[in-house]
């Protein structure tokens, strides 16, 4: 079984950098379709950006993970559900990285997860009010993350109605790197912890921490923890995730430094609140959102790209049932050859 729980760890890990190249372009996308930063530049300040993301939030986010599917201590079997549902995650970001569909790795690990404990243990293995809050907020993050776009996108432009166009260009190119950076921190800050959550579900199944044991910096026990996923997300990013980016920050709207500003600081904040909540919320559907929200207000409604936010938002309704598809397959093909 210690083996077992190693080789759940390490494609756990796996997962995370998977996570950071699919979803590297949500830090990104904005930044480098706006020219502020050159591509590498700014892949390698968000990979920063992801790794220090464990210094500022507290990880709720991991306790809502961890608690999906109920976990029965020293319980073999559950550490399969956790491998399943991270192998059918991985699947599913792969075959959308391949397609360059910007999907939502976080839904893709919610959904791995949740599927193989179903499988595992039928509906009552799952923790629906969890799971309700999540769906919830498929559709709720993109639509916070529009409106407050929205909302800033017109009181820069009343604010600045009479600044000629150089120095407004000027100014929210300068604005954009604290937006980026803020954007990049919640990035990391969510996401990280969904692996951290099902790090710590496997170890409490796996019997090598008591079911009350709480993550934190302070803790030996889960200190390595924190770092590792948080590390992982980093590398991930660093990697970089250019098919999707192309989608994300061109594809959508043509985005001038001041709708890149007001797209990246309404889904940071967004992210912050989530993160705050305990909320796994997906980075995708959050800046998605925000980049329309600023389409929206820059551009006639004509002029956004309907057919590609129309193709966007299908791959986050289909992300969730074909990612526990995945989970329930791979842990019934375990338990077939095992």
């Amino acid at each position: 079984m210690a083996t077992l729980v190693i080789a759940t760890i390490i494609i756990a890990l796996l997962f995370d950098i998977v996570n950071g190249f699919h979803d590297a372009a949500n830090s990104i996308a904005t930044v480098v379709s706006t020219r502020v930063l050159r591509p590498g530049t700014a892949v390698l300040w968000a990979a920063f950006c992801n790794f220090s993301a464990m210094l500022i939030f507290e990880p709720r986010v991991a306790e809502t993970i961890s608690q999906i599917v109920h976990i029965t201590p020293n319980d073999p079997l559950f550490i399969q559900v956790i491998l399943a549902g991270v192998l059918g995650a991985i699947v599913w970001d792969l075959l959308t990285w391949g397609l360059a569909l910007p999907t939502s790795s976080s839904h893709a690990l919610i959904g791995g997860f949740a599927g193989a404990g179903l499988m595992h243990g039928g509906w009552s293995a799952l923790y629906w009010k969890k799971l309700l809050v999540i769906f919830e907020f498929i559709f709720i993050a993109p639509l916070i993350g529009m409106a407050l776009a929205i909302v800033l996108m017109l009181a820069m432009f009343w604010l600045c109605r009479k600044w000629p166009q150089g120095k407004l260009n000027w100014i929210f190119r300068k604005g954009q790197l604290v937006s980026s950076t803020l954007y990049a921190l919640g990035h990391g800050g969510n996401d990280a912890q969904k692996t951290m959550g099902l790090i710590m579900a496997l170890l409490i199944a796996a019997g090598h921490l008591a079911p009350e044991t709480k993550l934190s910096l302070l803790n030996p026990q889960t200190l390595w923890i924190i770092v590792a996923c948080h590390l992982a997300m980093g590398l991930g990013t660093a990697l970089g995730g250019w098919r999707i980016m192309r989608t994300m920050g061109m594809r959508i709207a043509k985005l001038k430094p001041v709708g890149g500003f007001c797209a990246e600081s309404a889904g940071a904040a967004t992210l912050f609140f989530a993160t705050a909540q305990g909320i796994p919320v997906s980075t995708t559907h959050t800046i998605a959102g925000a980049i329309l929200g600023t389409g929206v207000v820059a551009h006639p409604l004509s002029h956004l790209r309907w057919g590609i936010a129309a193709r966007i938002v299908w791959s986050w309704i289909l992300t969730i049932p074909f990612s526990a598809a995945l989970g329930a397959l791979f842990l019934e093909l375990g338990n077939r050859l095992f």
